[in-house]
């Protein structure tokens, strides 16, 4: 095999286990954080964990874009690559929730990095008619991880031990870092740029008020108290005083001007209706299938299996159409079979057969793989190499924020659903707060110990408040179909056979 084609694979293997170890790590320690709770202590500040990350990741992801446009994408990839082994060894050995929250956060600031520079590289390093497969690939390596990692990270917790969900993730990173180190090698020359650091401070400091309010509104506090409406109030001025800056800064961490291109502007908000909803069916398919089917944690994350397969075989398929119609049409489909998947879900019952939610999964994992994949090519097809990063950062990034804002509205409303339903079926509200937590009160060691007619109810009632759920999450499932529609007719670009400047022969 000729030197380069080997070298080029070989670089595409370290991004894709970058990319899996990444994007899976907040559904794998979800799986796990009841064990993890019930071993470290700390039920009150189990909120943390999550948001820690998720905070870090959200607030990077954007910067970093930014710097690997200035200075080069090799050193922040493996830049967030140690940063995030650092993180996940420190991980591994916490002994409290405090000390785990505070390592999640260093694992963000390196996950921040890894993704979205990740397919900058490969649309630097390949011509236009291979993009499209290779982001499709990519696509289909995201779309598993959101599925695989619920999965995983149950059998680690109940056949190892919980600290092995980061500690798998060291060889994982260790055969990406050198993959990278040693086979991609960049041969632009990036001018020294002024670091926008107003801008990264209040990005930073208003997300950290945006998640903190959502993750502890209604939960920790009331939704009208004054620590909610301050954080709230917080997000507010700091995004305010965000876009100022960043209209008036020379080189902005995230560029409005970018927006007046039609197809990244689409391209980038159907990620975050793409995101928002699509996190619905990740989180509350598992509860379904545990508390109305009855199925351990580990049966509830192999039933997402069909939802992989969709997904994977959506984003192959549409990275593959790149080269032959206009990413609106490819897109159209995605919507649609999107829209139909999460209304399929919405008509859940008790009674639905395995079968059934089978092929339900299956459509919905179809529609939004392309999603994965051709939206990835279409947000930074227009942009030269000092922008690409920055491009591709900021789709990814509005995708996280929509599948953060996705997981906490829809949260309420499958929470006070499921409540409202609780009290009908029991009229006592006593009686029916004890069952307030589907996933506690509905494992197989539990549903033992509940009188059929109680538990009767009690699987009707979730049953409803996820079906519920799912009805409002057609909401932004619609929402992908008008801006596919909104789109431009643009069709990948032809601009010959040969790699982009970003790669040279070892």
């Amino acid at each position: 095999m000729h030197t380069k084609e080997s070298n080029l694979k070989l670089v595409v293997a370290g991004l894709l286990l970058g990319i899996l170890m990444s994007a899976m790590d907040n559904t794998i320690v979800a799986a796990a954080m009841g064990t993890i709770v019930s071993d470290l202590g700390g039920m009150d500040k189990i909120v943390w964990v999550t948001s820690a990350y998720m905070v870090m990741v959200m607030a990077g992801t954007p910067i970093f874009g930014k710097l690997s446009d200035m200075y080069g994408r090799k050193r922040f990839y493996i830049f967030g690559l140690i940063v995030f082994l650092i993180g996940s060894a420190l991980c591994g050995t916490a002994s409290s929730i405090t000390q785990l929250s505070i390592y999640r956060a260093i694992q963000g600031i390196g996950g921040g990095a890894l993704m979205p520079i990740a397919f900058t590289i490969v649309f630097d390093i390949f011509p236009p008619q291979q993009r499209g497969k290779l982001t499709g690939l990519f696509g289909a390596v995201f779309g598993i991880s959101s599925v695989i990692g619920p999965l995983l990270g149950a059998y680690i917790t109940e056949y190892v031990n919980w600290n092995w969900i980061f500690y798998i993730n060291l060889p994982i990173g260790v055969v990406s870092f050198f993959l990278i180190i040693y086979f991609y090698k960049e041969s632009v020359t990036h001018s020294k740029q002024r670091i926008d650091w107003g801008g990264a401070f209040t990005l930073v400091a208003g997300i950290i008020c945006l998640m903190f309010a959502l993750e502890l509104g209604g939960n920790e506090y009331p939704w009208d108290s004054a620590a909610i409406l301050g954080l709230f109030g917080g997000f507010a001025v700091f995004l305010i005083a965000f876009i100022l800056i960043e209209k008036a800064a020379a080189e902005p961490v995230i560029s409005f001007a970018m927006f007046r291109k039609r197809l990244f502007a689409t391209s980038s908000i159907l990620g975050l209706f793409y995101g928002s909803a699509f996190i619905v069916a990740t989180v509350y398919i598992p509860i379904y299938v545990q508390g109305v089917y009855g199925g351990s944690a580990t049966n509830s994350g192999l039933i997402l299996m069909p939802m992989m397969i969709g997904t994977v075989i959506g984003s192959q398929s549409g990275g593959l159409l790149t080269t032959r119609t206009s990413f609106r049409n490819i897109m159209l489909l995605s919507a649609v079979c999107f829209v139909a998947g999460i209304y399929l879900l919405s008509t859940l019952t008790p009674d639905t057969s395995r079968l059934l939610l089978n092929v339900f999964m299956a459509l919905t994992g179809f529609g939004v793989g392309f999603s994965f994949s051709v939206l990835s090519l279409s947000s930074i097809q227009h942009f030269d190499m000092r922008q690409r990063g920055s491009a591709t950062s900021t789709s990814t990034f509005l995708r996280s924020l929509g599948m953060t804002l996705g997981i906490t509205i829809f949260g309420i409303i499958q929470r006070n659903h499921f409540a409202s339903k609780l009290s009908t079926a029991f009229g006592d509200s006593a009686q029916a707060a004890s069952f307030g937590d589907p996933r506690s009160a509905l494992t197989p060691e539990a549903r033992a110990q509940i009188p059929p007619p109680v538990l009767e109810k009690i699987t009707n009632s979730l049953s409803s408040s996820i079906s519920y759920t799912f009805l409002w999450a057609i909401v932004p499932a619609v929402l992908t179909v008008v801006f596919v529609l909104l789109m431009p007719k643009d069709r990948l670009l032809p601009q010959g056979g040969q790699p982009a400047a970003g790669y040279e022969r070892r």
